[in-house]
């Protein structure tokens, strides 16, 4: 039998993961009917976007959440730093949802919503255009096989340092354990990336500006331990005149 998904490209990766969701209720729904087609970014054909073209006025600054679950940490962020533009990816409805409710019910101008896979979007943006990427309670894929699904590797570390500004902040959580070794080995052995610890409670204590996911919250009562690493894109080198 021919399998009806897409035959993947450079800039159409693989998607693994879920997409649908139980229904909405009717108020959820009509909240996303009038929300969503104002923030959805939809994939560029060109190339060299620059991601301010999706905010009136520009932003100080633009941000970039991959996979915001329930959009608890995006929506207090945008509320926290109004002068900020904030795009968010989630490919699962059920979040999307949840998002377009934090937006609505605080009224928020400055986020903008990718309802799918980051990446189609992220090939098509400029060089240097995010001052901070948050990769937050990503899926582990725990078993061996899968574990180049994990979104940390070195082809998506290439496209974020390209995205990311001479000092940006790469900030990655997680409660596994597993992930957290992988990220550092990944980001250890990047060139264009630096582990900003100095010292146990850099990663273990979650930045002042944070804001709980409630999944991170869910896995704090169940007593697991969560993770926090913050990593700074390196200056560009600057080429002999």
């Amino acid at each position: 039998m021919r399998s009806n998904r897409p035959i993947p490209t450079p800039d159409r990766p693989n998607f693994y993961g879920r997409r649908g969701s139980r229904p909405p209720k009717a108020s959820r729904q009509t909240l996303m009917d009038d929300l969503l087609p104002k923030l959805a970014i939809e994939y560029p054909e060109q190339a060299g976007v620059d991601p301010q073209s999706y905010f009136a006025p520009d932003r100080s600054q633009l941000w970039l959440e991959i996979g915001f679950g329930g959009g608890e940490h995006l929506a207090g962020q945008a509320e926290a730093n109004p002068d900020v533009g904030i795009i968010g990816c989630e490919p699962y409805m059920d979040g999307v949802g949840s998002l377009i409710r934090h937006i609505g019910n605080r009224q928020l101008q400055n986020v903008r919503v990718v309802p799918d896979d980051s990446r189609p979007l992220l090939y098509k943006l400029r060089d240097a255009c995010f001052d901070r990427v948050f990769l937050l309670f990503p899926d582990p894929w725990p078993k061996k096989r899968h574990a180049e699904r994990r979104f940390v590797g070195p082809k998506n570390l290439a496209l974020l340092a390209r995205l990311l500004k001479d000092g940006g902040e790469f900030r990655v959580a997680s409660d596994d354990m597993q992930y957290i070794s992988w990220t550092l080995q990944h980001l250890h052995n990047h060139p264009d990336f630096e582990w900003l610890a100095e010292s146990p409670d850099d990663w273990r204590i979650p930045p002042q500006d944070w804001v709980k996911t409630r999944y991170e919250q869910k896995a704090l009562r169940q007593g697991k331990k969560c993770n926090y690493l913050r990593f700074c894109r390196k200056n560009r080198s600057v080429p002999d005149a």
